[in-house]
């Protein structure tokens, strides 16, 4: 069998266990993938400021595709080289159409080089083990150009609050969840893991049947489309068990370690 030339898997409840950390194994894993000569790509919800564990993980090698797509990092130089931004008319509009359809809806932004937040946004991952980030009025988290807009809800269900949001703003920003909770997480229009994935494999004249992809959560759903063979982990979403061509061990059991040795080992 040839194995693929590249190789992208996100991140949080993927690659990484529960913690947040990266195996050992997972470690040997990725570096026999880099030793096929394959390219192996990060593709991610985080930004590019969450990165830094994953990226000592693995000695600071390749790029990662963060802010689903909105961004693509490198992790050598840790720094941006490409960004899709959502501009600061397009963010005032939604944020007002989604507010005039939820008005408990709370929001932040991920910049480029930071985020800010509203008051009552409930702050998740790394940032809520920190003091992180600028608490600001809508007024100011919308005028700047930023790669994400995030809405919260305080108790919806996730994939109802998804529906709502697109119906709301579909034709101005894309929109996606990963967390598990109510937070919509929205990108520039057309702008997905698959868009940023496709553009960068084919710089490498890598096809998609050449690819294999690893996820999740609904934000990988692109991703995992366009892959020519694409695995879920077994604590997926049920949306995303029931889009992909194979299934593997769940994130905590090493599931993407497991199928990278028996690709390239």
């Amino acid at each position: 069998m040839v194995s693929p030339r590249l190789v992208a898997t996100d991140l949080d409840g993927t690659a990484l266990r529960s913690d947040g950390t990266v195996s050992p194994r997972t470690v040997a894993a990725f570096a026999l993938v880099e030793k096929a000569g394959a390219v192996l790509v990060f593709v991610t919800g985080r930004p590019p400021r969450w990165m830094g564990n994953v990226a000592g993980a693995v000695r600071h090698r390749g790029l990662a595709i963060c802010a689903n797509g909105a961004l693509v990092y490198d992790l050598h130089t840790e720094r941006i080289v490409e960004s899709h931004l959502i501009g600061p008319e397009v963010l005032s509009e939604a944020v007002r159409r989604l507010r005039g359809r939820l008005p408990e809806l709370s929001f932040s932004v991920e910049y480029e080089g930071g985020f800010a937040h509203e008051t009552e946004f409930r702050l998740g991952g790394w940032d809520s083990r920190e003091v992180s980030g600028l608490r600001v009025g809508a007024a100011t988290l919308t005028s700047q150009p930023c790669a994400k807009l995030l809405a919260y809800h305080h108790n919806m269900d996730p994939d109802l609050l998804h529906v709502i949001v697109t119906e709301a703003v579909g034709d101005l920003l894309t929109a996606t969840h990963s967390s598990g909770r109510a937070l919509i997480e929205m990108s520039a229009l057309g702008v997905t893991k698959a868009t940023a994935l496709a553009a960068l494999a084919g710089r490498h004249l890598i096809s998609s049947e050449e690819v294999v992809a690893f996820g999740d959560m609904p934000n990988d759903l692109p991703m995992l489309d366009w892959a020519g063979t694409s695995y879920a982990v077994a604590n997926a979403h049920p949306d995303v068990l029931a889009a992909v061509t194979d299934v593997t061990a769940a994130n905590d059991d090493d599931g993407v370690a497991l199928i990278l040795e028996k690709l390239y080992g």
